[in-house]
């Protein structure tokens, strides 16, 4: 059996999930040093966090691009991602799931998070036929992940890069061995229901 089309794929304990977001290095490394952000990330912004480690590195370029070298794995609690999930909207309309364009537009006005799903990525970047949790935090989302729900954080840019010179050396078996390992999340219905397409 496949990859359900629409899963959420990560690292998870009994009471934590691990989300990857890439910033510049005077937010990423005090996070890291700190286990918190500092004053000068944004409470006010939205901010997008990535179950995916490989979607992670397709969007930073494996911690090349400007303002993302530095790639942090934050361990959340799980009562954190799943409120985030609760009260989150899908962030394109979609018939049949929301009654009309308006109400979507409504809902995701005022929702404190929102669900997008992008293609999963494999070793070389390139589109997987199954898609990846993207899950935009802000408002109260953003507050409550940057002041509550964070459990530790780990940069991992080194791991990035290791990869990535594996990768560009031809090395993709040695390369997988060191991603982290993710495992089907178990969110049933209740959670994703009003989040799939």
């Amino acid at each position: 059996m496949g990859e359900p089309q629409h899963g959420i794929r990560a690292v998870h304990t009994a009471s934590t999930v691990t989300v990857y977001q890439a910033y510049a290095p005077e937010i990423g490394l005090p996070a890291a040093r700190c286990g918190r952000f500092p004053a000068a990330w944004k409470r006010d912004r939205m901010t997008w966090v990535k179950p995916s480690f490989l979607w992670m590195m397709y969007r930073c370029g494996w911690g090349t691009k400007e303002g993302q070298e530095t790639v942090l794995a934050i361990e959340i609690i799980r009562e954190g991602f799943e409120w985030a999930l609760r009260h989150a909207c899908l962030s394109h309309y979609e018939p049949g799931l929301h009654p009309d364009r308006d109400t979507w537009k409504r809902q995701l006005k005022h929702a404190p998070a929102r669900v997008q799903w992008d293609p999963e990525r494999d070793l070389r970047l390139q589109p997987l036929s199954y898609r990846s949790l993207q899950l935009g935090l802000s408002g109260e989302g953003a507050r409550r992940y940057a002041d509550e729900w964070m459990v530790a954080i780990t940069d991992v840019t080194p791991l990035a890069h290791e990869i990535h010179t594996l990768m560009r050396n031809d090395e993709p078996d040695i390369a997988a061995r060191l991603l982290p390992e993710e495992r089907p999340y178990p969110a049933g219905d209740e959670l994703l229901a009003r989040l799939r397409p």
